[in-house]
């Protein structure tokens, strides 16, 4: 048993398990297409600060997306599960675009990599300039041979005025991009610098523009993903999307209904919840591409308590716990965080974040898992 300490003081004892879960998937997901936003490694031998750049583990993080590629999972890079804009500046996100494409080409693996604007200055920017910052990081992505994904930007956030700001800008960037791109719809829950993202904190409004976005340039948008976790919303919404145009779910909170759809259609994934449960999603699509869709609820939702768990307020800190478990899985030899990420979260919130992972199966080897958890316990001073 391990003891784990309580919130609001104490410990209760936890029996870990002994064997991690059995999987039996091999081979292709065909039903749906599923990215996992994959976070960074960090250097943890490097001399940086909260505030310098970050220095990563090159080695390791190209190591994970292998292992998300080999589940049969794309991966979406230098996302914000990946730090982008808390941690891992642009520069950091070029380099980690350019490694990981290569990557994707040498062993076949699809990707999206994040386009934003976070190589601009801290201030207000023009809209000028913001357009020239999404292009530039645009070319970046298409040299690489990856797909895009235009994110939402905190500068144009800051800078438009009103609904038409974001129709000129995006409409630009679509009209000259190369390849049909996947335009993120990031919620405030995960950045607060996007409230009123599309010209209005109402979402009902912020919705119309967003799709008369989308009328103006089916050609260009293979899809969008969609991370206000509202189910409700995300489904009314892809109804609504022209012919040809996927959802891909970003609602960690409610994904295996929306990705098992109903009888009007269905969700595609873009999830960073993937990270931690890449081989268990994998399955339970594969089970999905079979027509069992009872089978798939009955293998992902019992993983939404994790999630959610995971992504409780302030979501925007969920980081921390995806490279937490990574670490316990054996992915990386150690918890450091680009920024010091790694203390965002209590240890409380890391103890239930373990037992939960542990339950669900999750770890190769549940007794190295074990193992550093007690490690960590102790760091934090909790006798075992």
């Amino acid at each position: 048993m391990i003891a784990l300490p309580l919130p609001g003081g104490g410990t209760r004892a936890y029996t870990p398990r002994t064997e991690p879960l059995a999987l039996t998937g091999a081979g292709p997901l065909v039903s749906r297409t599923v990215f996992s936003a994959a976070h960074v490694v960090a250097d943890p031998y490097a001399d940086t600060t909260p505030d310098g750049p970050a220095a990563l583990d090159w080695d390791a993080t190209l190591a994970f997306r292998r292992h998300l590629w080999s589940h049969g999972l794309g991966v979406a890079e230098a996302m914000d599960t990946a730090q982008r804009g808390m941690g891992l500046d642009w520069a950091g996100a070029a380099e980690l675009i350019r490694r990981s494409a290569a990557e994707a080409k040498a062993v076949g693996g699809p990707i999206a990599c994040g386009v934003g604007t976070d190589q601009l200055p801290t201030g207000p920017a023009s809209l000028t300039e913001i357009r020239a910052a999404y292009e530039e990081q645009l070319a970046v992505v298409e040299e690489s041979g990856a797909q895009a994904i235009l994110m939402a930007s905190r500068a144009l956030a800051a800078t438009a005025t009103g609904p038409e700001d974001y129709l000129e800008v995006y409409g630009q960037l679509l009209r000259q991009a190369a390849e049909p791109v996947i335009l993120h719809w990031l919620g405030p829950m995960f950045d607060p610098a996007l409230a009123g993202y599309w010209g209005s904190a109402d979402l009902d409004a912020a919705t119309e523009v967003f799709l008369e976005v989308i009328a103006a340039h089916p050609d260009k948008v293979d899809g969008i993903k969609v991370s206000l976790l509202d189910a409700g919303r995300e489904v009314a919404l892809r109804r609504r999307l022209p012919d040809g145009v996927r959802c891909y779910t970003g609602d960690d909170f409610h994904y295996p209904e929306l990705i098992a759809g109903d009888t009007h259609g269905f969700s595609h994934a873009l999830l960073g919840i993937f990270d931690p449960l890449g081989p268990l999603a994998a399955e339970a699509v594969r089970v999905l591409d079979t027509g069992d869709t009872a089978g798939f609820r009955a293998v992902l939702d019992p993983t939404v308590e994790l999630s959610r768990h995971l992504f409780e307020t302030p979501t925007r800190f969920y980081k921390t716990g995806v490279v937490f478990l990574a670490w316990l899985a054996g992915h990386q030899e150690h918890f450091t965080m680009a920024g010091g990420l790694q203390s965002a979260r209590s240890l409380p919130h890391l103890a239930r974040a373990y037992e939960l992972a542990d339950g669900l199966g999750l770890f190769p080897d549940p007794a190295r898992a074990e193992s550093r958890m007690r490690s960590l316990l102790t760091v934090y001073g909790v006798a075992q």
